[in-house]
């Protein structure tokens, strides 16, 4: 995708290679985004690109709710404080 091309062209300077980078970058340049100019994107999208995006999000959201869930059902160790 050109889009992601340009804007690891554009930061690539800066990253740490750490995971953290890319949610930082993706978030600072979301809070300027109107609601209308991200279904623009959206809508300018591949059919294909528009399939790996929500296909990402599920699969992202689906892995996070079984974190959470495994989390949940640990036992409670008595001896940690």
């Amino acid at each position: 995708m050109k889009f992601i091309d340009d804007l690891y062209e554009m930061y690539s300077e800066y990253l740490t290679g750490k995971e953290d980078d890319a949610m930082i970058i993706i978030e600072s340049i979301l809070e300027d985004v109107s609601s209308n100019d991200l279904k623009k994107f959206i809508s300018n999208l591949s059919a294909k690109e528009q399939y790996e995006m929500v296909a990402l999000y599920l699969y992202e959201k689906f892995r996070l709710k079984m974190e959470e869930k495994k989390r949940n059902d640990l036992p409670i160790d008595p001896f940690f404080h």
